[in-house]
């Protein structure tokens, strides 16, 4: 069992969890994910570590309800815990595995959208602490819906906020925030979009005009978590990838978004991912060959 040890909502349906899990919390990196299971009548679910303390060997996750498990994980306490906390699983961000002398000299800019806030946090914290600047423009609908403004602060070199209608910060989209700072001459050669699929594809688009490596990450469309299920098959480039096994994340220039959206939704009904399956044969699941899926 994985205890809970901290509880918070952070706004309208989104939560934090510091849970006891030292296992996970001595070898993660920035960038990776759990799979979580509140019982046995619970569906897994991958939630990208939002932060974590290998002294006190604890992971950070936050989660928005959206469906049945995340509802029911709202009405979790402190004390209470979770059957399995799986992890860490996907790949680190590239980030974590370039040297820091490479790094300073990059012009870094992130790019959060909504909950994807949460995933970007633990990835500029990491490059804070290796005397790495980085600008962060974190996105949200409304400032009702803004969380971790005081944390990013803390760890971005410059903090950029915008709003959709124009409640605090900037009124408008990452995207158009982005837009203004190269109008006004700040120059960028990375950027890494976590949000909903649609906000990185935006982005994707705006940053592949201006000519800035962008890495997107893959976590909205993962289901399974293990790549069995074939819920987050995408292709990137030629390729044929899985969020899970794969990623999550992934050079945004590459990612078909048109086609993962197309995909995710269709795959949310049984006749739908009947259909997949039927379409993609052998690759439906396990066509990435790391996860034993194919067997």
């Amino acid at each position: 069992m994985y205890p809970i040890v901290k509880k918070e909502k952070l706004a309208d349906k989104i939560f934090l969890m510091d849970v006891k899990a030292p296992r996970v919390a001595k070898t993660c990196e920035p960038g990776q994910f759990v799979i979580v299971k509140i019982d046995e009548a619970g569906e897994r679910i991958p939630l990208t570590i939002c932060d974590y303390d290998r002294e006190a060997g604890t992971i950070t996750i936050v989660f928005q309800t959206v469906g049945a498990s995340t509802e029911r994980m709202q009405y979790l306490e402190e004390g209470d815990s979770f059957l399995d906390f799986a992890g860490p699983l996907g790949c680190a961000s590239e980030l974590v595995d370039m040297e820091t002398e490479e790094l300073k000299k990059k012009r870094i800019v992130f790019i959060a959208g909504g909950v994807g806030t949460a995933p970007v946090y633990p990835q500029v914290k990491w490059l804070h602490e290796h005397g790495v600047d980085c600008d962060v423009i974190m996105g949200s609908r409304t400032k009702d819906l803004l969380f971790f403004v005081d944390k990013m602060k803390e760890v971005a070199t410059n903090l950029y906020i915008t709003t959709d209608d124009g409640s605090y910060g900037f009124h408008g989209m990452g995207t158009n925030q982005l837009q203004a700072l190269v109008d006004e001459g700040h120059t960028y050669d990375h950027c890494v979009a976590i949000g909903p699929m649609i906000m990185m594809k935006f982005v994707c688009l705006l940053t592949k005009k201006l000519e800035i490596s962008t890495i997107v990450s893959m976590n909205p469309i993962m289901v399974d978590g293990t790549g069995m299920c074939g819920a987050c098959r995408l292709t990137v480039g030629d390729e044929v990838k899985f969020a899970c096994v794969d990623g999550p994340e992934f050079d945004g220039h590459l990612v078909d978004f048109d086609q993962a959206m197309k995909r995710q939704q269709i795959y949310k009904t049984e006749e739908g991912r009947a259909m997949l399956k039927l379409q993609e044969g052998d690759t439906h699941h396990g066509g990435c060959g790391h996860c034993g899926g194919e067997k």
